[in-house]
């Protein structure tokens, strides 16, 4: 599975990420605030376990991987309860790591089916979290893509400001009143990047809707 994105928080996790790039992983290291990169898999440190919460929120079904300090049935336990999908050992060095990286990459990339979403020249495989607009990839935060998710499912359709609020910025309380707007211009200047016509529409007083050609407003 070269290639995976993996976001490694913690000390001992990011110690790992020269390992992990010579073994053709792209290590992503620090906060999850910014969610600048959607990962493959998150990474954790023992001291980092309070993000799992956070983490699963922005990231969704993305597997988490939290490191025991000292295996054992109850330590096992706690992993999985705390939220994690599996665990590591530091212990015993990098090659458990990526012997887990490699079954989790595999089985994520089993389950997942080839869905397909499209309107217009602007398609989105959620599969692979790839976003093309025509010939040209779009790369988008993790937010970005949330938001670009939700409204493509629901294309056509009028999506209020509180019902994005609740699905993309459901882990944070008391989201800036702009944000919205602050994140349908970033996707517009990505997706209109080369010149490309508008698919994301202001309906005034009532929300945004993705949609090829005039909304149909209730």
């Amino acid at each position: 599975m070269g290639g995976a994105t993996v976001l490694l928080l913690g000390r001992q996790a990011e110690a790992l990420a020269s390992r992990l790039e010579a073994s053709g992983y792209q290590p992503l290291l620090g906060g999850t605030s910014s969610a600048e990169q959607l990962p493959d898999v998150v990474v954790l440190a023992a001291s980092a376990a309070g993000h799992i919460a956070q983490l699963r929120s922005l990231y969704g079904s993305t597997p988490i991987l939290l490191d025991l300090v000292d295996d054992g049935l109850e330590q096992r336990s706690h992993c999985l309860s705390s939220g994690a999908d599996d665990f590591w050992l530091s212990g015993q060095g990098p090659s458990d790591l990526l012997v887990r990286l490699r079954l989790h990459l595999s089985l994520r990339r089993q389950a997942e089916p080839e869905r397909v979403l499209q309107v217009a020249d602007l398609v989105l495989t959620p599969s692979r979290r790839q976003v093309r607009r025509g010939p040209r990839n779009v790369p988008l935060t993790a937010r970005e893509y949330q938001l670009l998710l939700l409204l493509i499912e629901r294309a056509g359709q009028v999506l209020s400001r509180e019902e994005i609020l609740g699905r993309v910025w459901s882990d944070q309380q008391g989201a800036a009143s702009n944000v919205i707007e602050v994140y349908v211009r970033y996707l517009r200047q990505k997706l209109e990047a080369a010149g490309e016509r508008r698919l994301i529409h202001t309906v005034r007083g009532q929300g945004y809707s993705l949609c090829d050609g005039i909304p149909q407003i209730p």
